[in-house]
């Protein structure tokens, strides 16, 4: 069913308890990236121009079970107030009589950011309790967080028990819209893009997967374990020797579905993660003492090739170890080719995020997830208590 959004509450002279995810990186007391600051102002500025009151919340990193002042939202107030032009006090706490007195203070057109809520042991454990003291901050709820809207977390979950209606940011909304649009009516041939380091982390999202795509694309050191699962010798390269089995289950399932799964022929070789540079060799030329850290420009072709044939690309995880300059070339040369494919596009993952920034291409993404946990598992089938718990639409 599809969920309540923002735009269909009546804001006016209401307090808004705004869940997002303002989980940002710190460095020496400042942000150091505001993407996800960004990502939500629009939500914040559609809340305070209708005339409501916002009281924000968020977690920042993991706070081992009390406050410590190294993850204060501090740093992120600062930076929203900068990104606002207008004043964005911190409460000192997300519960407690003087956090509610904050709230219940609060005019038309002010914004509250309460501190982070995992200085409470009780925010990841879902308590009811807890959840009932954040509920009392408002009158109704939005939730914008779809980072975290895989989390069955008390602001994400529990909240929605005793603060109705529960309903979508815009930024949710877009992610829902953008996913949904991939999973349940996609312009077809649907191909998807998977790499990273692990099949562990992703074999739900393959055998998911081929259920759904036209073709498959593998790359990554995920790959080598299906490479290896063929038979093929993959000198030191990454291989995770429990999930063989499974990755060759994968590769009959599609075989049986008639999904193409394309695997490299090729990879960028080297001793180790600390080498200067890396030479293209063929998979089964891979030497015993080397492993492979990026795919290579045969490979490169070939996925292209597929992707140039896509209406719908999603595309998570990145080609090789793109973090080191000698093995980036494939995960840019991939992020080229989903860009100029004549799809509509949608991408996840942080390291996905950063080969299309690398790679010039932003603006010519259809769609970038600013999730990760919640973006696989969405594509996974799953249900996401954070997008169950909002209140359907009429």
């Amino acid at each position: 069913m599809p969920k309540l959004t923002i735009e269909q509450v009546p804001l006016a002279g209401k307090r808004v308890f705004v869940r997002a995810d303002l989980n940002v990186p710190l460095e020496g007391g400042a942000v150091a990236d505001d993407t996800r600051l960004r990502a939500v102002l629009p939500t914040l500025r559609f809340a305070l121009d209708a005339g409501a009151a916002v009281v924000l919340a968020s977690h920042l990193g993991r706070p081992k079970g009390g406050p410590d002042p190294r993850y204060s939202l501090n740093p992120v107030a600062e930076r929203l107030a900068s990104l606002l032009a207008r004043p964005v006090p911190l409460a000192p706490d997300c519960v407690g009589e003087v956090t509610r007195a904050h709230a219940q203070a609060l005019k038309p057109g002010d914004l509250l950011l309460l501190e982070n809520l995992r200085f409470h042991p009780e925010e990841e454990k879902n308590d009811d309790g807890f959840a009932r003291q954040l509920a009392e901050l408002a009158d109704c709820y939005v939730n914008d967080a779809f980072a975290a809207a895989h989390r069955a977390h008390a602001s994400i979950d529990a909240i929605t028990r005793h603060l109705q209606p529960a309903a979508a940011g815009l930024l949710m909304q877009r992610e829902l819209s953008a996913l949904g649009r991939i999973l349940e009516s996609p312009e077809r041939p649907l191909v998807a893009v998977l790499g990273g380091a692990k099949v562990s982390d992703k074999v739900a999202l393959v055998e998911h997967l081929i259920g759904k795509v036209d073709a498959l694309v593998i790359g990554g050191g995920m790959a080598f374990t299906f490479l290896r699962a063929l038979g093929h010798a993959i000198g030191r390269s990454l291989v995770e020797p429990e999930r063989i089995e499974t990755a060759r289950a994968a590769l009959e399932a599609a075989r049986r579905r008639g999904v193409p799964l394309t695997l490299p022929v090729d990879a960028v070789v080297a001793d180790g993660l600390d080498s200067a540079s890396g030479r293209a060799v063929g998979i089964r030329q891979i030497p015993d003492t080397e492993m492979g850290l990026d795919i290579g420009p045969r490979t490169v072709e070939r996925f292209s090739a597929v992707l140039a044939t896509a209406k719908t690309i999603v595309w998570n995880g990145p080609m090789g170890v793109f973090e080191k300059p000698p093995f980036a070339a494939g995960t840019v040369a991939i992020a080229r080719a989903v860009a100029t494919a004549p799809a509509f596009t949608v991408i996840g993952g942080g390291d996905t995020i950063a080969a299309v920034n690398a790679a010039g291409v932003t603006e010519k993404i259809g769609y970038i997830s600013t999730a990760g946990g919640a973006f696989l598992e969405f594509l996974e089938g799953r249900t996401l208590p954070g997008v169950a718990a909002l209140t359907e639409a009429a």
